[in-house]
């Protein structure tokens, strides 16, 4: 397969306009900056081609002024990789290993999900028994040659894995973390296959093998498909007038260069949703706010993170059944969304999703779907205007809601009104998103009471305020374009790339390193950041600073160590300093409540984030603006069900609302890209950056 040609030069600073374009369940989302002014585009999703609704987006007249242009940048955070994962729709990968480890990746750990479940099946490993081919050879863990490979076996391997006709290969050997090169050689004797090769030590060099190799298997199985499409949708981006680049958003919340991600699509699991983290803390950080719980509701799924200060990841995710053990944003996903399907169970009860409408055929309000979704049970209780959906572009069919939804009760036997059982969907929606948000504060260690909840994606603002209500949370935040602001958050988004290394090192009790184990870290810390310095050359990124010629990027260094005591199984990340024991020691009694003063530590994984900046994008007072203005304006007043009764409510077109001037609920705010609910307990103004605040009256930490 042909390799993708990723040295071009970059210039984060350079003139093109920037287009982010996020692909979702529902909808797909694009933001850029036309003269000074933040501007939105949405359209709806071509699940059956991603890529074609990016171009039905760039052919959108809106865009006509950006396509003239001399280039085009386009910063793409996609679902492509997910959705393979999750439908098994991936490359057909070999697996070499060390002789005898051949089935790690399917005996895995002994941990069990369902501890009680005796018919609980684990999920299938990527790759079938009869293509994983063990390799006579061993690397102690101190990187020692312990059985050298033998030249024979090599060409027999190479044979055997050949005659499978694989479409990727990983590679994943014992201990290579500590000594590559039995790897490197077993890679350099498959390059006559012509297939993708993912090298565990280049895309992990992390211990604990099979998670090493889980991820290393993903990133094969991800491969083929991702760089197809990468350089498929780079070509189709271009216009006769105009060049164009492709970056993709990370799962680290950073974007990479084309190259980077065909390479390692395994970081790209969480792309979308990253962005949305990212866009989240950017427009909090705007109204003086630090400390948020992000919540994103779209189409299909709902996605929650908690940032306290800064953007952190974790290194121990899971998806789809599957350890990735690559940085990622600690971002929680349920299947809550405004598509999500209502049905009742064999028992009678309500359930709600995961199962989901998507864009095809979508709501039953939409025009196509036959079933009742949480969107539909929102329109139904009054809180969606069918006149302002997207800004008055589309009309939502109350009329066909209301009657295929009558009918769908009446043939399943229930007696519930259209109103109980549209509040009723509500209810059970919130109930799953609200046990999201308990998972990334209340079972971390963190009191969500002390927190914003920032809300957005198309649905999030619908929901926001029961479910801050429920919680305790005294203040909401609407950001502006909460419709597409994990789109905004990828225009935001800075070049990264995360760096890693095991090297189990034993530290005696003591608060501060001694002068030798810091120099000692140092030594390692500077091999990672020649490492970083040499891929950003590679791929030819240059900053252009005012006043001066290009110049050498400034790229920010940010090292941790992933630290535990002597003796445990898992690990703390802690940011490097002198102070690093201490650090630690502070960390674990803050997680868990306690500390051993007096026991030794071990230095596991030494970890380094290089950041390259690229050009801030800010909303600034009434800059926002939409590619399609709306055409419903002024004050009116609807009947909306809130608590099981109708209650008379103002409806709000946002674009109109005072800044700084204090409204009160209930009340409908509607814009383009988004429906805010807002209950009558509540205040709700226009903050001096154009976010929404509603608050219930009590205070909350910044």
């Amino acid at each position: 397969m042909k390799q993708v040609d990723h040295r071009r030069r970059h210039d984060v600073h350079a003139a093109d306009v920037r287009i982010a374009i996020d692909t979702g369940g529902t909808f797909t989302d694009c933001v850029w900056v036309e003269r000074g002014r933040v501007r939105i585009l949405k359209v709806f999703s071509t699940p059956h081609d991603p890529s074609q609704a990016i171009l039905d987006v760039l052919k959108q007249d809106a865009l006509k002024n950006v396509r003239a242009g001399s280039g085009l940048t386009l910063l793409h955070g996609t679902t492509v990789g997910t959705n393979a994962l999750l439908q098994r729709k991936g490359a057909r990968v070999a697996l070499v290993t060390t002789a005898g480890f051949e089935d790690a990746i399917e005996i895995g750990r002994q941990n069990r999900p369902k501890l009680y479940d005796f018919f609980f099946e684990r999920v299938p490993p990527l790759v079938p028994a009869d293509l994983r081919f063990g390799v006579k050879e061993r690397i102690a863990s101190d990187g020692e040659v312990v059985e050298a490979l033998d030249s024979a076996d090599l060409e027999a391997l190479a044979a055997a894995v050949g005659k499978k006709n694989p479409e990727a290969v990983a590679i994943s050997l014992l201990f290579s973390f500590a000594n590559p090169q039995h790897e490197q050689r077993v890679a350099d004797a498959l390059p006559g296959l012509g297939v993708p090769l993912s090298i565990s030590h280049q895309i992990l060099p992390e211990f604990r093998e099979y998670e090493r190799t889980s991820t290393v298997v993903v990133n094969a199985y991800l491969q083929p498909l991702m760089q197809t499409y990468l350089q498929n949708l780079e070509r189709r981006a271009r216009t006769k007038k105009a060049s164009s680049r492709v970056f993709v958003m990370q799962s680290n919340g950073g974007i990479a260069a084309l190259g980077a991600a065909a390479r390692e699509p395994v970081r790209t699991l969480l792309s979308g949703p990253a962005g949305g983290v990212v866009g989240a803390a950017a427009m909090a950080r705007q109204s003086g706010i630090k400390r948020i719980i992000s919540f994103d509701m779209g189409g299909t799924s709902t996605d929650v993170a908690l940032v306290a200060g800064e953007i952190r990841t974790s290194s121990e995710a899971e998806v789809a059944g599957l350890p990735v053990h690559v940085p990622m944003l600690d971002i929680h996903t349920v299947g809550a969304g405004g598509g999500s399907i209502a049905r009742f169970d064999t028992a009678g009860a309500l359930r709600v999703g995961p199962e989901s409408a998507g864009a095809d055929p979508g709501p039953i309000c939409y025009g196509r779907g036959v079933e009742p979704t949480v969107t539909d049970a929102n329109l139904i209780l009054g809180r969606l205007l069918p006149q302002r959906f997207l800004g008055g572009d589309f009309t939502l069919d109350v009329e066909r809601t209301r009657r295929m939804t009558a009918d769908w009760l009446k043939r399943g036997g229930s007696k519930l009104t259209l109103v109980q059982f549209a509040a009723g969907v509500v209810r059970v929606v919130n109930a799953a998103m609200e046990k999201a948000i308990r998972v990334v504060s209340i079972e971390r260690g963190h009191d969500p009471r002390e927190f914003t909840l920032v809300a957005f994606g198309g649905a999030g603002g619908l929901h926001a305020c029961e479910l801050a209500d429920a919680l305790g949370i005294p203040r909401v935040m609407v950001p502006a374009l909460p419709g597409a602001l994990s789109a905004f958050g990828v225009l935001a988004s800075d070049v990264v790339k995360d760096y890693s290394r095991t090297v189990l090192w034993r530290v005696s009790a003591k608060l501060l390193l001694d002068r030798q184990e810091s120099k000692r870290l140092e030594k390692e810390f500077a091999a990672l950041r020649q490492k970083a310095e040499q891929e950003f050359r590679d791929e030819g990124w240059t900053a252009n600073q005012p006043g001066k010629s290009r110049t050498r990027p400034e790229i920010q260094y940010q090292p941790s160590v992933d630290v535990r005591y002597r003796g445990q199984g898992y690990e703390l990340n802690v940011p490097y300093g002198g102070d690093l024991i201490s650090r630690f020691r502070r960390e674990h009694e803050r997680r868990y409540g306690y500390s051993y003063p007096q026991r030794d530590v071990e230095l596991v994984t030494l970890r380094l984030r290089a950041t390259l900046r690229s050009p801030k994008v800010s909303i600034r007072a009434g800059a926002a603006d939409v590619a399609n203005p709306a055409r419903v304006r002024g004050t009116e007043r609807a009947e909306v069900v809130f608590n099981g009764r109708k209650v008379a409510s103002a409806i709000y077109a946002r674009g109109e609302l005072a800044r700084g001037r204090k409204y009160r609920g209930p009340a409908i705010v509607t814009e383009y890209s988004a429906t805010t609910v807002i209950p009558p307990q509540r205040r709700f103004w226009l903050d001096d950056a154009g976010n929404l605040i509603a608050n219930n009256g009590q205070k909350t930490a910044l």
